[in-house]
């Protein structure tokens, strides 16, 4: 909502809940139904979030490598690309700049099209 990610907000003030106040407290279990995070179910609170450009860049690699391996950016929309042990999903990624090409910035789809991106 609004570029915030709901889902990562709620799941932070789940594992974070001892460091509320009593009334934040209770708003979020009153209000809107929002319970402390089990101790078994706790994930580590230090994943980072990539900026816009972090993930054009990391989606780029992808691109690179996958066209290195496999000599053409014909992706199947589902399929997942490794790059240094993280998982992309390198099929919307391609499916989703074909059909954003008018909005992308030129220096973008220029890096695309070196790549050899195919634009219908």
């Amino acid at each position: 909502m609004q570029g915030e990610d709901i889902g990562r907000w709620v799941q932070v003030q789940r594992l974070e809940w001892d460091a509320l106040r009593s009334v934040q407290q209770w708003l979020l279990g009153e209000v809107l139904r929002i319970e402390p995070r089990a101790e078994e179910l706790a994930v580590p609170t230090d994943v980072s979030r990539r900026s816009r450009a972090q993930e054009w860049e990391a989606n780029l690699a992808a691109a690179r490598q996958y066209r290195t391996r496999e000599g053409h950016l014909n992706v199947p929309r589902s399929h997942i690309e490794t790059v240094e042990g993280s998982e992309l999903a390198l099929g919307v990624f391609v499916a989703n700049s074909r059909a954003r090409k008018a909005k992308l910035a030129v220096a973008r789809v220029e890096e695309l099209s070196a790549l050899g991106m195919r634009w219908e």
